[in-house]
Formats: C-alpha cells, structure tokens, sequence
C-alpha cells in the first residue's frame, strides 16, 4: 500500500465518485461497490487515511489521528462497515482498557463493565449523587449505543427518518430525546456534583476527545456516547492504521474498487447523472458525487453546495480546534513497566484543557513488528490545540513554539513512562500546520465542530443540503465520535445514494 498502485487512465468514470479516502469517503465507497455500484476514490495524499491515517519513518508507522478503532467487534458499528462490505475483521489487540492519571489519583477505565463500575465508585465517589448520576449516564448510553447500532439517522430531515429513527431508539428510548438540547453540565448541576473536581477533570479529559467539547457545552446524548466509549470496545490493528488501511484498501481493490491518489479534486461541475470531476491530472463522469472532504473544502471545491454550506460554516467558524501529535520510535525498555499501552493524562484541574493539559499517550503493542522493529515501539503523544496561537507564526518562531511543545509534551508524558524519548530513534512533532500541509485540513483543524446542542444531532450539517446527486460525509457531519461516525455517516450516505443509484437504473 505504501507504494500506490499506478491510477487508471483518464478520463475515467464511475456511477459515484467519491472525494476523500479517510474513513468515512472510503467506508462509502466500499459499501456501495459491495452492493454493485461502480465508485472511485479520489484522494490527494499518496495514500488513504485522512485523520485516521498513518506515516512511516525509519521503520515505524506512526498513527496520526485515531490510534484505535472503536465499535468494531460483533455487533458493533464498525463490524456492520466490514459485514456490509464482506470483509473479515481486522487482526489487532482488544484494549482491555486504559488509565485515566487525574493530578490526585489513577483511574482505571475498564472495559469490563462491572469491573468500570466498581472503579468509578471506588476512585470518583460512592454516594447517592454520584450513583444517580451515573445511572442517568449509564442509561442514555445504552439506549443510543443501541440506537447508533441501528443506523439512527441525524438531523432528522424528512418523515422516513423519523419512522426509522423510532424503530431504532424503540418505545423505551423515545422518551430519552427530551434531552436532545441538555448537556453533560446541566446534568452534573442537577446531581449537585458540577464541583467535583475528579469527577468533572475525568468528564472533560473524555468529552475533549470524544465530541471536542466542555463538560458545560457537550450534548449529554453525545457525552455519554463518548463517555462510555471503552466499553463498546477499542481495537488496535496489528500495524495500527496503516495496518487497518492495508487490509481495507485490498479488499476494496478486490471487489473492483477504483482509486485515484496523489489527485487533488479542484472542481465539481453538472448535474445529477452528469457530474465531472475535475482532478489535476484530468475529469472524472459520474452520476453522483460524496465528499468526503472538510466542508470548508466541499464549498469551495463542489459550487452548488457553497451557498446551502454557508450558514454552517460561519455558524462553525469559531468552532474549530486542531492537534499536536509526538511521535517517537523508541526501545521496548522505555516503555515497559504498564499493564495497558494507552494513558490518559491530566496535569490541572484549575487549567484550561489542551497543548498538553489532558493528552493521550498510544502505545504499540509489544511484538506488533508492523507498527516498529523488533524490540521497539511506537509511541504517539497527542493534545488539542487552538488554531488561533499557531496561526500566522513566522517560521523561526514556529519551529521553536514547536519544539517547546514537544518538549513538554514528552516531559509529561514521563509520568507513565520515565525513560520515554531518552534513547529515541525517532522524535517529530505534528502541529495544525502540519495537518494543513499533509492532510489539507483547512486552517490545520481536524474533528469537525467543538460539538454544543446548537451544531449538533438534529442542529449538525445534514449529509443531503437537497442538491440532487450530491452527498456530505466525514467528521463535519453528525455525530462527531471518530471512527464511530466516519463508520455510521458512510451507511447512512451509502444508502441514500444506492436508492438513488436504482431509481436512476429503473428509469432508465
């Protein structure tokens, strides 16, 4: 995979040409090609990922985004993506959990649900206030991890995806859709327990990374998805992401899948049925268009969706976040010594969260010879960032604002690990401008929207804006968990435009 195999000729055409290869353009592309609908991926890196992809270095593969996919075992979202596609599931280590090092104590966060619950009772608190909270927690939880199982369908925009979205939450769990509008802070005020420092420091470092929120901004409906996200199960690939894309890519080649990488797509012109896509290296045809790509970019590469995007974008401005990933190749030995090889670090409960107050160290699993050499790791150390204090950094002071953060960055990260980067044969720094340059995220900003009750669910970009033929996907659109909505937003695009794909042969 990493050498990409030579593109098919242009002119090229397809039934759906898909803009983007991170998760949710190539989750897209797979299933339709798997239900008989020619597709082709166009993607301007060299190789597919997008923020759940991966770069090599001197012999290791280094994660640069999602380190862990979520929700892919039986039953789950992501194990629906490869049933649907016939794949087999991907070869990796089930996390049993990982540990959440608040300033004043060590949380383990179990994927075993008893096991959680007697911890968080145990670490956070046992009385009446903290076990009706989280009974409140545990419950909305359940209902829309079930609910998302089911392939519920956000913002609601026609009476077919209400009648679904019933059967999904199904009579029990309608009643939950009153707190569409609450957030995770209201719920802690109500419990009286908003000032308990350990347990909303552990909150937040959870939202933060799951919805890109605050404890006071995040939508409980999503919160508590994010929350209990351990719990629907977290896998790394054997050969983290790019193990994960490796095997994805061949199967999605061996059902005929086209992709054109090192193609950047500069403008989408038509109608449905007669759309091109106009590529630096030529146009693609093709009935249907999905784009995969950051809405900013949608807008300026695909014209008719400008207008219907705008009041999104402005609205979301303000709203963007980006990321700071350490990278380090080092020695099993600097490692060594944890029972789990993920952490979750917050260094003050006072501090705002980010560039390094709350940060999450991945760690590749020993023996794991497709992620590092033999008697090596890779090691990825990631943060939020603001946009705003990276933007406009002459380069001297880039580099040495850079420097610093990795530094520190590292330091904190020996906590977990006390030897960690003495020895590294490996150690970069990724910054928003980073994720500019080599992810062609708009500004460096990476997630979608910090998510609030105004931008998300039924307030989130819609994957139709009623232009015929033209479809959104990814992490601009709803419900802003990873690898969990790349996996959910590709089925429910996937379908919508099958349906369109038959009444256009049916017609024909």
């Amino acid at each position: 995979m990493d050498r990409p195999r030579r593109a098919a000729r242009f002119p090229a055409s397809c039934e759906v040409a898909v803009l983007g290869g991170g998760l949710a353009g190539m989750a897209t592309a797979a299933r339709l090609q798997a239900a008989g609908v020619s597709t082709l991926v166009i993607e301007a890196h060299g190789h597919v990922g997008g923020c759940a992809g991966y770069y090599r270095r001197r012999g290791f593969s280094f994660d640069v985004g999602a380190t862990t996919m979520v929700d892919f075992e039986p039953g789950g979202v992501g194990a629906e993506l490869l049933d649907s596609v016939g794949m087999d599931p991907v070869p990796g280590e089930a996390l049993p959990g990982y540990v959440g090092w608040l300033p004043d104590r060590k949380v383990t966060l179990h994927r075993d649900t008893r096991a959680w619950h007697r911890e968080r009772l145990y670490a956070l608190g046992d009385s009446p206030r903290h076990r009706a909270f989280w009974a409140q927690l545990d419950r909305l939880a359940h209902v829309f991890w079930n609910a998302s199982r089911a392939g519920v369908r956000l913002p609601i925009r026609r009476p077919a995806d209400a009648m679904h979205n019933l059967r999904a939450l199904g009579p029990r769990g309608l009643p939950l859709t009153r707190h569409l509008n609450t957030t995770l802070g209201d719920v802690l005020v109500r419990h009286r327990l908003r000032g308990d420092a350990p347990l909303v420091g552990l909150l937040s470092m959870l939202v933060e990374d799951t919805v890109h929120s605050t404890v006071d901004r995040a939508p409980l409906i999503n919160a508590a998805l994010g929350v209990t996200i351990r719990g629907a199960g977290l896998t790394r690939a054997d050969g983290g992401m790019r193990g994960f894309w490796r095997r994805f890519l061949a199967h999605y080649r061996g059902i005929g899948g086209q992709l054109h990488v090192g193609c950047h797509a500069e403008r989408v012109t038509g109608r449905a049925g007669a759309f091109a896509v106009h590529t630096g290296r030529g146009v693609v045809h093709a009935r249907q268009v999905v784009s995969a790509l950051p809405a900013a970019t949608t807008a300026r590469v695909v014209p008719d969706l400008s207008r219907p995007l705008k009041p999104y974008l402005d609205r979301d401005e303000h709203d963007m976040g980006g990321a700071i990933v350490v990278f380090l190749g080092v020695p099993d030995g600097e490692v060594d010594g944890q029972e789990f090889t993920h952490h979750q670090l917050l260094h003050d409960y006072e501090r705002p969260l980010g560039d390094g107050n709350n940060m999450f160290v991945s760690v590749s699993a020993r023996g794991d010879t497709e992620s590092a050499p033999p008697g090596e790791r890779a090691v990825m150390i990631s943060t939020h960032t603001r946009l705003a204090e990276w933007r406009g950094l002459p380069d001297a002071d880039y580099e040495a604002r850079k420097h610093a953060i990795g530094e520190r960055l590292v330091g904190l990260a020996r906590r977990v690990h006390p030897a960690l980067g003495e020895h590294a044969r490996v150690w970069e720094v990724g910054t928003p401008r980073s994720y500019e340059r080599f992810a062609f995220r708009p500004g460096g900003a990476v997630g979608g929207a910090h998510q609030s009750p105004g931008n998300a669910n039924q307030n989130a970009v819609p994957h139709s804006l009623g232009v015929p033929g033209l479809w959104l996907v990814g992490d601009s659109t709803w419900p802003g968990l990873g690898t969990v909505a790349c996996a959910l937003g590709s089925r429910i695009v996937a379908d919508e435009a099958l349906k369109s794909a038959r009444r256009t042969a049916v017609a024909r």
